[in-house]
């Protein structure tokens, strides 16, 4: 499959997606705390104090409650109690511990482990560092089976061209302009088995991200997008690795209200927070 059968201009332009804001109340008392409260009488003031006593007594009896060790615990008044209840347990297997070529490998043989390997392939393929020539060729032949190297480093050469790179901002070389940082960090939410054997694998990473240039005047500017990418995987060499790709929008929630971020702010995250080896 080729990458130019896939959504790759969109994967690493961001969504361009516009933020609404709703509009401030007009008039009236304000919900959350605004509102005026008439005095209250002494015996009003009365009745709410032994009110909030109550609770209060009622809180301290409750979390003395949910302290007291087991009945059954015969371990001895100076031994520390147990806690009433266990903390809930992760699901799944540990994350691998091996990366080749900074890329996590060495994944389980199993249904988990292969929606491990989709979920980091997934980061790697939706990176800055894939539009850097130098480096594409490593992730290439380390995510995909051999026999489709070849093919999909020529590919991915023509999608990736330097006009592809001339709209995004980048040199021939994948770099951003001096005073401007590029951003393409993506994070996988979720995953889900289409299909498992122990020889073939197709999973769908539901992911989120930011993408764009960061700097000022930037004319594409870092904004989020979701997508969802599916994987074909097969078991080669003692690791999953990818056979095909593609990519669908979605599915994406209501943009929240958030603050925008200046650009040196959005540059200073990227450089400063580390990424993750995703596991099931």
């Amino acid at each position: 499959m080729s990458p130019d059968d896939e959504r790759n201009d969109g994967l690493f332009g961001g969504s361009g997606e516009t933020r609404t804001r709703l509009p401030e109340g007009e008039g009236g008392d304000d919900v959350y705390g605004g509102a005026r409260r008439s005095a209250r009488t002494g015996r009003s003031s009365s009745r709410s104090l032994v009110t909030v006593v109550g609770v209060v007594v009622l809180l301290i009896a409750a979390i003395a409650f949910a302290n007291r060790g087991g009945d059954e615990d015969s371990a001895g008044a100076g031994a520390p109690k147990k806690p009433a209840g266990s903390a809930t347990a992760p699901t799944g297997e540990k994350p691998v511990g091996g990366k080749t070529e900074g890329i996590p490998s060495g994944f389980a043989h199993d249904e988990q482990g292969a929606q491990s390997a989709a979920s980091n392939y997934a980061v790697s393929l939706v990176s800055a560092d894939i539009l850097k020539p130098a480096r594409r060729s490593e992730i290439v032949r380390q995510l995909f089976v051999a026999d489709k190297v070849s093919e999909l480093e020529d590919n991915f050469n023509k999608t990736y061209s330097k006009d592809f790179l001339d709209k995004v901002g980048l040199d021939e070389k994948g770099n951003a302009a001096p005073g401007k940082t590029y951003v393409s960090r993506t994070v996988p939410v979720g995953t889900k088995t289409g299909s498992y054997s122990e020889s073939t694998a197709t999973v769908e990473v539901w992911c989120t991200g930011v993408f764009g240039t960061a700097g000022e005047n930037s004319t594409n500017p870092v904004s989020n997008d979701w997508f969802t990418l599916t994987l074909k995987l097969r078991w080669a060499d003692g690791d999953w690795k990818v056979e095909s790709f593609q990519s669908k929008d979605g599915p994406a929630p209501v943009n929240g209200d958030n603050k925008i971020s200046t650009a040196d702010e959005i540059a200073k995250a990227v450089q400063e927070y580390g990424g993750f080896t995703y596991a099931r």
